[in-house]
């Protein structure tokens, strides 16, 4: 992959780490139930472990405190977002919600259309992470 100047991009890859206490639930709630693919496994010394999942294409998205109000206010009846939160974009928001659900996260706000096009439902997930999950009605949905 090359810039619009044919030079190679500083950064390849995009990866958040996230210490989890209940490391199997955690596996299983994001490879097995949200569907990530498992990319690579390590375990090491006193049982260190970690699993490395593929979710997509990975982007970095900034936001000023009003954006992440209005962000709030549409996809979470104004309930604030944590500091960091991570999106995944589904193919069916309402169905991965419904199985999150039933897989041990809590709902936080329904799955509904945004102004940007796209379906957006908000949960609090297993490793203390604040989930989106969003369903294009377009080809590039926003935030």
């Amino acid at each position: 992959m090359t810039t619009e100047n044919g030079t190679k991009p500083p950064v390849r890859q995009l990866r958040l780490i996230v210490e989890v206490e209940d490391y199997e639930a955690a596996v299983t709630f994001y490879r097995d139930v949200l569907g990530l693919t498992e990319q690579a496994a390590f375990e090491g010394d006193g049982d260190a472990r970690v699993t490395i999942l593929e979710a997509g294409r990975a982007t970095l998205e900034l936001s000023n405190p009003a954006q992440v109000r209005m962000i709030d206010k549409v996809e979470a009846d104004g309930r604030p977002s944590a500091k960091i939160r991570v999106a995944f974009e589904v193919d069916d928001s309402a169905t991965a919600t419904t199985e999150l659900v039933a897989a041990g996260a809590t709902l936080l706000a329904e799955p509904r259309e945004t102004p940007w096009k796209s379906v957006n439902s908000r949960l609090s997930a297993p490793a203390g992470l604040q989930v989106t999950l969003f369903q294009g009605l377009e080809q590039n949905p926003g935030p």
